[in-house]
């Protein structure tokens, strides 16, 4: 497979004054290749939509590079680089209501990829409007709609219609089923899997449900306070994770048998994730960490590839 999207040392602070920095993405190393879905997860904080948006040029890097194909993308996006890129790289958003523009309709909202970035005309838009709607299980006829007329399901397959009517390589899906029901989590995930398919995307793929990651990815992505823990194939981290902290997230994913859930121990990480704003030295799971050494306080390991296993990249001493 061909790498299709690179990060290299990507680094991504926030100022809040004082001369101090959330350190939200913190050099993260990363390929995705051409039509795989990297599977990327963490406790709430991690950095992981913030991951997103900077891969996207949403945020503004501070640090590193991002690569698309043998391209480096700017360090600060212009509105020349948005119209540029729109068309390759696109993102679907956590929230299925406030990513929508009320004031919209389905039509516009849906259609407004194209007008900025085609030479299409207004009927081209509207018939391909129209076949999106039907692509995502919705109806022609809910184009002259506005958002709050919907449920959240059918929200979230608006903003995927927005998302893909431009065909894009690459997509960043943020959470796409956080906010919804369980029964609707499903539908949404087979429509992204099925429209994967048909259009070869690659995506990368943001969520807190392991086992929903685990079910839609081929490699995941294990992050902790900004920054990789352990990637593998999904499998893998899932069913035999390396990392302390995704063996503590693996454990802690409910089953899905009522009756073993309630029978089973219950499972939590100790304590509480650092500030990110002052990072501890050394490994930033340590003060959490089960199997925590001397060393781990003071110096901070790197993702590397597995000996017996060279597919799977972790960052713990344990392996070193």
């Amino acid at each position: 497979m061909k790498p299709l999207v690179t990060l290299e040392n990507l680094v991504k602070y926030f100022d809040i004054g004082r001369n101090q920095h959330v350190h939200a993405v913190d050099d993260v190393s990363m390929t995705i290749f051409e039509g795989e879905i990297v599977g990327l997860v963490g406790e709430s904080g991690s950095g992981k939509s913030t991951l997103g948006k900077t891969v996207l040029g949403l945020h503004d890097k501070t640090s590193g590079t991002v690569r698309y194909r043998d391209e480096t993308l700017p360090q600060a996006y212009r509105a020349a680089d948005f119209q540029k890129h729109a068309k390759r790289m696109q993102m679907i958003f956590q929230d299925p209501y406030s990513s929508l523009n009320p004031r919209m309709t389905v039509a516009e909202i849906i259609g407004e990829g194209l007008r900025l970035h085609t030479a299409k005309y207004s009927s081209e838009i509207r018939d391909q409007v129209a076949e999106w709607l039907r692509r995502v299980g919705l109806q022609p006829d809910h184009m002259s709609r506005y958002p709050h007329e919907f449920s959240g399901g059918q929200r979230q397959r608006i903003g995927i219609a927005r998302a893909l009517i431009l065909e894009p390589e690459f997509v960043v899906c943020d959470e796409p089923i956080s906010a919804l029901d369980v029964s609707v989590q499903a539908q949404v995930v087979n429509l992204l899997d099925e429209i994967k398919r048909d259009l070869g995307l690659t995506l990368l793929f943001i969520a807190h449900d392991l086992s929903m990651v685990r079910y839609v990815s081929d490699r995941m992505a294990v992050m902790y306070l900004g920054s990789l823990v352990e990637v593998g194939p999904a499998d893998d981290v899932f069913f035999r994770p390396k990392h302390p902290y995704t063996e503590i997230l693996t454990a802690s994913n409910p089953e899905p048998d009522p009756e073993l859930e309630r029978k089973r121990p219950s499972t939590t990480i100790a304590g509480e994730i650092p500030s990110p704003v002052n990072v501890p030295a050394g490994c930033r799971f340590a003060d959490r960490c089960p199997k925590v050494m001397d060393r781990c306080r003071s110096e901070t390991p790197q993702l590397i590839d597995l000996k017996d296993d060279p597919a799977r990249r972790v960052a713990c001493f344990l392996y070193d």
